[in-house]
C-alpha cells in the first residue's frame, strides 16, 4: 500500500503527496505531489494518467513544507521524484516518470531496412 498524506492550504486547495512503487525500476519507490482542488481532484489527476490502485489511506506522510513550495511553483502542478531522496535530485515532471521507454535499434524512419 502506498504512504501518503495532504495539507490543505490557506487558499482551500490540498497538496497530496504519496509514496508509490516506481514504474521504471524494480524495488524503487518514488514520491509523488500533486496539487488539486481537493484530494479526491488530486487522486483522480493521477488515475488519469494511468495510475489507477492509487488510493490515500490516512495522512502518516504529509507533504514537507520544501515539498509544497516546489509543486506551487510548478505550472503542471503534478511532480516526483526518487525515494529515498538524493540531495543533488531535482523534482520532475510527472512527464518523465510515465515517458514510454525509449526503443533503441528502430530506424529513424526513412522507409529502408
Amino acid at each position: 500500500m502506498a504512504g501518503g498524506g495532504f495539507s490543505k492550504l490557506p487558499n482551500g486547495t490540498v497538496v497530496v503527496a504519496l509514496t508509490l512503487p516506481s514504474p521504471a525500476a524494480e524495488g524503487g519507490t518514488v514520491r509523488v505531489l500533486v496539487h488539486a482542488a481537493n484530494r479526491a481532484r488530486a487522486l483522480t489527476r493521477l488515475r488519469n494518467l494511468g495510475l489507477r490502485a492509487v488510493y490515500l489511506r490516512g495522512n502518516a506522510e504529509p507533504p514537507t513544507p520544501d515539498e509544497i513550495t516546489a509543486v506551487l511553483h510548478h505550472p503542471d502542478g503534478l511532480l516526483w521524484r526518487t525515494t529515498p531522496e538524493c540531495l543533488d535530485q531535482l523534482w520532475q515532471p510527472i512527464r518523465a516518470l510515465l515517458r514510454p521507454p525509449a526503443r533503441v535499434g528502430w530506424s529513424t524512419g526513412t522507409g529502408r531496412a
